[in-house]
């Protein structure tokens, strides 16, 4: 990396990290490369990386040399099994993996503010923690951080989102619940397996587990309150391997999201209520797994309003942060400690998660800027 005496090459250099990481994606739990890269850069510019006996992601400390709060900065790693169609020159050199949720972003913006902060740390009130954390996209990487004791002392946490929705300098923040909770359900429908051509020698699972696809969208439409977001899907349904052939089981999965804790649990009720039931009318069983992943994601008032305030004296533009009923894991820090979660535009496109999304670099040294100013300079 060089010398950083100088920060006017800072903005260029971390483009080329960017550009780096970007073409080197790794899935969740496998992100051994990425991890070496990062420790890489840190360890050539003396920041000091805290022993915490992760596999996969690390956490760099930046102790400043004024009094002031521990703080950290959450930044995901890994990458989404989807091959790019971005045009990009420095697209992903592996096939069927692409960082198409904008998290080479977020890891260049933690780099970017641990070299920033470690040469200004006369300036730096506090203490700041960055946590390049694995496998968000499973919903549950968080929990590998809260495993070691890196938030134990640690006061608030701040976390970045890539908005391919909004241009560069555009800064999406707002109070309460900003991303839904997540959990997934497996229903699978016992009957009688038969000859196709007499059903009535058998219990036919499927009609059965059609009702359920039915009576489930009823939850969402007839049990919750009509001004609180949530949202059911039924997202695969499985039954038999041939057409002559009733099968003995069909199986149904699907996810749940929701921003309310009382909505959530009462969701997770109705989905056994009317899958048992239903399939005891049809002179069946039913069983129902239950997969809780990360709670909603909620800001904290005072953090937001500390993000307004440096947003608006960096004349960056302030819009209100688009709810969604997407899911992180950054919602498990949380539950820890007062955090914020800022949605930061990066050119308007194609959105995170399909094949063309990509991130304008001119976004990365003005992230760097406004965190490092949230973290303490």
């Amino acid at each position: 990396m060089g010398s950083l005496e100088d920060f006017q090459d800072l903005d260029g250099r971390l483009k080329e990290i960017f550009k780096w990481f970007h073409s080197h994606p790794e899935l969740s739990y496998k992100e051994y490369e990425t991890t070496k890269k990062i420790r890489e850069i840190l360890e050539e510019e003396g920041v000091e990386i805290l022993p915490c006996g992760l596999e996969t992601g690390l956490i760099a400390v930046i102790r400043g040399e004024k009094e002031g709060p521990i703080q950290a900065l959450r930044c995901d790693i890994d990458a989404l099994p989807i091959q790019e169609k971005s045009g990009l020159s420095y697209a992903s050199v592996y096939p069927g993996k692409m960082h198409a949720c904008g998290h080479d972003f977020h890891i260049t913006v933690g780099i970017g503010c641990a070299l920033l902060l470690k040469e200004r740390r006369k300036e730096l009130s506090g203490t700041v923690k960055i946590i390049f954390q694995p496998a968000e996209e499973t919903a549950l990487g968080a929990l590998k951080i809260l495993e070691t004791d890196v938030m134990t002392d640690v006061q608030r946490i701040w976390g970045i989102h890539a908005d391919p929705t909004n241009e560069v300098g555009t800064i999406g923040i707002r109070e309460g619940a900003v991303t839904a909770a997540v959990d997934r359900f497996v229903v699978t429908v016992k009957g009688v397996g038969c000859h196709g051509a007499h059903p009535d020698d058998g219990k036919d699972p499927v009609p059965a587990a059609a009702a359920m696809v039915q009576a489930f969208q009823t939850i969402v439409t007839r049990d919750i309150n009509a001004f609180h977001p949530a949202l059911l899907s039924v997202t695969r349904i499985q039954a038999g391997n041939t057409w002559n052939v009733i099968p003995e089981t069909a199986q149904l999965e699907g996810t749940v999201r929701t921003m309310d804790k009382k909505d959530r649990q009462l969701v997770q009720q109705r989905i056994r209520e009317i899958a048992e039931y239903t399939a005891l009318g049809y002179g069946m069983n039913a069983e129902v797994e239950w997969i809780a992943a990360s709670p909603e994601t909620i800001n904290d008032e005072e953090m937001v309003e500390i993000c307004r305030e440096k947003a608006l004296k960096m004349n960056l533009q302030v819009v209100p942060e688009e709810r969604s009923m997407g899911g992180d894991d950054f919602s498990f820090l949380e539950e820890q400690i007062p955090g914020c979660y800022i949605k930061i535009g990066t050119g308007k496109g194609q959105l995170i998660h399909q094949p063309g999304f990509a991130v304008d670099v001119k976004a990365v040294m003005i992230t760097v800027e406004y965190m490092a100013g949230l973290l303490g300079i």
